[in-house]
Protein backbone atom coordinates (compact mmCIF):
# COMPACT_ATOMS: atom_id res chain seq x y z
CA UNK A 1 0.00 0.00 0.00
CA UNK A 2 1.38 3.39 -0.95
CA UNK A 3 1.73 5.80 1.95
CA UNK A 4 -0.35 8.95 1.55
CA UNK A 5 1.65 12.17 1.50
CA UNK A 6 1.28 14.19 4.68
CA UNK A 7 0.11 17.78 4.43
CA UNK A 8 2.34 20.58 5.66
CA UNK A 9 2.48 24.36 5.84
CA UNK A 10 3.64 26.08 2.65
CA UNK A 11 5.38 29.38 3.37
CA UNK A 12 6.48 32.31 1.22
CA UNK A 13 8.47 35.30 2.42
CA UNK A 14 9.83 38.19 0.39
CA UNK A 15 12.47 40.88 0.40
CA UNK A 16 10.86 44.28 -0.13
CA UNK A 17 12.37 47.14 -2.14
CA UNK A 18 13.72 48.67 1.07
CA UNK A 19 15.58 45.43 1.87
CA UNK A 20 13.31 44.30 4.71
CA UNK A 21 11.85 40.80 4.83
CA UNK A 22 8.23 39.92 5.37
CA UNK A 23 5.84 36.99 5.31
CA UNK A 24 3.53 37.10 2.29
CA UNK A 25 1.68 33.76 2.25
CA UNK A 26 0.83 30.70 4.33
CA UNK A 27 -1.30 27.74 3.32
CA UNK A 28 -1.85 24.08 4.04
CA UNK A 29 -0.74 21.84 1.18
CA UNK A 30 1.46 19.02 -0.03
CA UNK A 31 5.14 19.90 -0.14
CA UNK A 32 5.88 18.05 -3.37
CA UNK A 33 2.63 18.98 -5.10
CA UNK A 34 2.96 21.50 -7.94
CA UNK A 35 -0.77 22.21 -7.70
CA UNK A 36 -0.58 23.06 -3.98
CA UNK A 37 2.17 25.57 -4.67
CA UNK A 38 0.44 26.89 -7.79
CA UNK A 39 -2.71 27.64 -5.76
CA UNK A 40 -0.62 29.63 -3.29
CA UNK A 41 1.23 31.50 -6.03
CA UNK A 42 -1.97 32.27 -7.93
CA UNK A 43 -3.40 33.81 -4.78
CA UNK A 44 -0.29 36.00 -4.51
CA UNK A 45 -0.68 37.05 -8.14
CA UNK A 46 -4.34 37.92 -7.58
CA UNK A 47 -3.21 40.14 -4.71
CA UNK A 48 -0.93 42.05 -7.09
CA UNK A 49 2.40 40.24 -6.75
CA UNK A 50 4.69 40.51 -9.80
CA UNK A 51 7.18 37.89 -10.97
CA UNK A 52 9.94 37.68 -8.33
CA UNK A 53 13.51 38.31 -9.46
CA UNK A 54 14.72 35.15 -7.68
CA UNK A 55 13.06 32.36 -5.71
CA UNK A 56 15.10 30.33 -3.21
CA UNK A 57 13.98 26.91 -2.01
CA UNK A 58 14.66 23.23 -1.54
CA UNK A 59 14.89 21.21 -4.74
CA UNK A 60 12.41 18.48 -3.77
CA UNK A 61 9.33 20.69 -3.89
CA UNK A 62 6.48 21.17 -6.34
CA UNK A 63 7.28 24.87 -6.12
CA UNK A 64 9.51 24.88 -9.20
CA UNK A 65 6.91 23.52 -11.61
CA UNK A 66 4.34 25.88 -10.16
CA UNK A 67 6.65 28.86 -10.70
CA UNK A 68 7.01 28.06 -14.38
CA UNK A 69 3.24 28.29 -14.72
CA UNK A 70 2.44 31.25 -12.47
CA UNK A 71 5.60 33.38 -12.40
CA UNK A 72 7.60 32.22 -15.45
CA UNK A 73 10.07 35.14 -15.36
CA UNK A 74 11.36 34.23 -11.87
CA UNK A 75 14.86 32.79 -11.65
CA UNK A 76 15.46 29.72 -9.45
CA UNK A 77 18.03 29.21 -6.70
CA UNK A 78 18.46 25.91 -4.83
CA UNK A 79 19.19 26.10 -1.10
CA UNK A 80 22.80 25.01 -0.60
CA UNK A 81 22.11 23.57 2.87
CA UNK A 82 19.42 21.21 1.59
CA UNK A 83 21.54 20.34 -1.44
CA UNK A 84 24.60 19.54 0.68
CA UNK A 85 22.45 17.30 2.89
CA UNK A 86 21.08 15.45 -0.15
CA UNK A 87 24.56 14.93 -1.58
CA UNK A 88 26.14 13.66 1.62
CA UNK A 89 23.20 11.31 2.20
CA UNK A 90 24.10 9.68 -1.13
CA UNK A 91 27.67 9.04 0.07
CA UNK A 92 29.14 6.57 2.59
CA UNK A 93 30.22 8.08 5.91
CA UNK A 94 33.88 7.65 4.95
CA UNK A 95 33.46 10.10 2.06
CA UNK A 96 31.15 12.64 3.69
CA UNK A 97 33.74 14.82 5.42
CA UNK A 98 35.72 15.43 2.23
CA UNK A 99 32.57 15.97 0.21
CA UNK A 100 31.27 18.54 2.70
CA UNK A 101 34.50 20.52 2.37
CA UNK A 102 34.29 20.34 -1.44
CA UNK A 103 30.67 21.54 -1.38
CA UNK A 104 31.66 24.55 0.72
CA UNK A 105 34.28 25.44 -1.88
CA UNK A 106 31.57 25.40 -4.55
CA UNK A 107 29.10 27.67 -2.76
CA UNK A 108 31.71 29.96 -1.19
CA UNK A 109 33.72 30.49 -4.37
CA UNK A 110 34.65 34.08 -5.21
CA UNK A 111 32.63 34.05 -8.44
CA UNK A 112 30.72 31.78 -10.82
CA UNK A 113 33.81 30.75 -12.80
CA UNK A 114 35.60 29.51 -9.69
CA UNK A 115 32.42 27.75 -8.53
CA UNK A 116 32.16 25.94 -11.87
CA UNK A 117 35.77 24.79 -11.54
CA UNK A 118 35.01 23.55 -8.03
CA UNK A 119 32.06 21.54 -9.40
CA UNK A 120 34.33 20.02 -12.04
CA UNK A 121 36.81 19.03 -9.33
CA UNK A 122 34.01 17.53 -7.22
CA UNK A 123 32.73 15.50 -10.17
CA UNK A 124 36.22 14.26 -11.03
CA UNK A 125 36.80 13.12 -7.44
CA UNK A 126 33.47 11.37 -6.81
CA UNK A 127 31.89 10.42 -10.15
CA UNK A 128 33.54 7.01 -10.53
CA UNK A 129 32.32 5.54 -7.24
CA UNK A 130 29.30 7.72 -6.47
CA UNK A 131 27.75 9.09 -9.69
CA UNK A 132 24.36 9.56 -8.01
CA UNK A 133 25.84 12.02 -5.52
CA UNK A 134 27.61 13.91 -8.30
CA UNK A 135 24.47 14.13 -10.44
CA UNK A 136 22.70 15.92 -7.59
CA UNK A 137 25.17 18.76 -8.14
CA UNK A 138 25.71 18.71 -11.89
CA UNK A 139 22.02 18.42 -12.81
CA UNK A 140 21.16 21.47 -10.70
CA UNK A 141 24.34 23.43 -11.41
CA UNK A 142 22.62 26.45 -12.94
CA UNK A 143 20.13 26.73 -10.07
CA UNK A 144 22.88 26.29 -7.47
CA UNK A 145 24.92 29.15 -8.90
CA UNK A 146 22.17 31.59 -9.85
CA UNK A 147 22.93 33.82 -6.85
CA UNK A 148 26.17 34.91 -8.54
CA UNK A 149 24.07 37.06 -10.90
CA UNK A 150 23.17 39.27 -7.94
CA UNK A 151 25.15 41.76 -5.81
CA UNK A 152 27.92 40.20 -3.72
CA UNK A 153 26.35 41.83 -0.67
CA UNK A 154 23.27 39.64 -1.17
CA UNK A 155 24.99 36.30 -1.73
CA UNK A 156 24.89 35.28 1.93
CA UNK A 157 21.11 35.77 1.91
CA UNK A 158 20.38 34.05 -1.40
CA UNK A 159 22.23 30.77 -0.97
CA UNK A 160 19.89 29.31 1.66
CA UNK A 161 16.36 29.36 3.02
CA UNK A 162 17.75 30.05 6.51
CA UNK A 163 15.26 32.82 7.49
CA UNK A 164 12.37 30.38 7.12
CA UNK A 165 14.28 27.42 8.59
CA UNK A 166 15.36 29.31 11.71
CA UNK A 167 11.88 30.75 12.22
CA UNK A 168 10.29 27.32 12.01
CA UNK A 169 12.52 25.95 14.75
CA UNK A 170 10.22 27.97 17.04
CA UNK A 171 7.17 26.41 15.39
CA UNK A 172 8.58 22.91 15.87
CA UNK A 173 9.32 23.63 19.53
CA UNK A 174 5.77 24.88 20.12
CA UNK A 175 4.38 21.78 18.39
CA UNK A 176 6.36 19.54 20.73
CA UNK A 177 5.14 21.47 23.75
CA UNK A 178 1.50 21.14 22.65
CA UNK A 179 2.07 17.46 21.71
CA UNK A 180 0.90 17.82 18.15
CA UNK A 181 -0.10 20.40 15.61
CA UNK A 182 -3.85 19.97 16.12
CA UNK A 183 -6.46 20.76 13.48
CA UNK A 184 -5.23 22.35 10.21
CA UNK A 185 -6.95 25.67 10.89
CA UNK A 186 -5.50 25.85 14.40
CA UNK A 187 -2.06 24.94 13.07
CA UNK A 188 -2.13 27.68 10.44
CA UNK A 189 -3.24 30.21 13.03
CA UNK A 190 -0.42 29.17 15.37
CA UNK A 191 2.17 29.30 12.60
CA UNK A 192 0.96 32.71 11.44
CA UNK A 193 1.18 34.18 14.94
CA UNK A 194 4.67 32.76 15.52
CA UNK A 195 6.00 33.92 12.15
CA UNK A 196 4.34 37.32 12.52
CA UNK A 197 6.14 37.74 15.83
CA UNK A 198 9.45 36.45 14.42
CA UNK A 199 9.46 38.78 11.41
CA UNK A 200 9.79 41.82 13.66
CA UNK A 201 13.28 40.49 14.43
CA UNK A 202 14.28 39.67 10.85
CA UNK A 203 17.21 41.79 9.73
CA UNK A 204 17.16 43.62 6.43
CA UNK A 205 19.44 42.27 3.73
CA UNK A 206 22.98 43.63 3.50
CA UNK A 207 23.21 46.23 0.74
CA UNK A 208 19.51 47.01 1.03
CA UNK A 209 19.86 49.97 -1.36
CA UNK A 210 20.68 47.53 -4.18
CA UNK A 211 17.31 45.75 -4.08
CA UNK A 212 15.54 48.54 -5.96
CA UNK A 213 18.28 48.52 -8.62
CA UNK A 214 17.80 44.79 -9.16
CA UNK A 215 14.06 45.23 -9.49
CA UNK A 216 14.60 48.00 -12.03
CA UNK A 217 16.75 45.72 -14.21
CA UNK A 218 20.33 46.45 -13.15
CA UNK A 219 22.91 43.84 -14.17
CA UNK A 220 25.71 42.50 -11.99
CA UNK A 221 28.84 40.51 -12.85
CA UNK A 222 31.07 38.90 -10.23
CA UNK A 223 28.79 40.57 -7.70
CA UNK A 224 29.51 44.09 -8.98
CA UNK A 225 27.13 46.47 -10.75
CA UNK A 226 28.03 46.72 -14.44
CA UNK A 227 24.86 48.13 -15.98
CA UNK A 228 22.33 50.49 -14.47
CA UNK A 229 18.71 50.45 -15.61
CA UNK A 230 17.69 53.05 -18.17
CA UNK A 231 16.05 56.09 -16.50
CA UNK A 232 12.34 56.41 -17.09
CA UNK A 233 11.27 59.02 -19.64
CA UNK A 234 9.85 62.20 -18.16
Amino acid sequence: MRRQAASCVLVLMEVRLDGTKELIALAEGLRESAESWADLLRDCRRRGMRDPELVVGDGAMGLWKALVEVFPAARHQRCRVHKARNVTNALPKSAQLGATKALREICNAEDRAHAEKAIEAFAKTYCTKWPKAVSKITEDQEELLMFYDFPAEHWIHLRTTNPIESTFSTVEFRTKVTRGAGRPAATLAMVFKLVESAQTRWRAVTGAHLVALIRAGARFERGVLVERPEPLAA
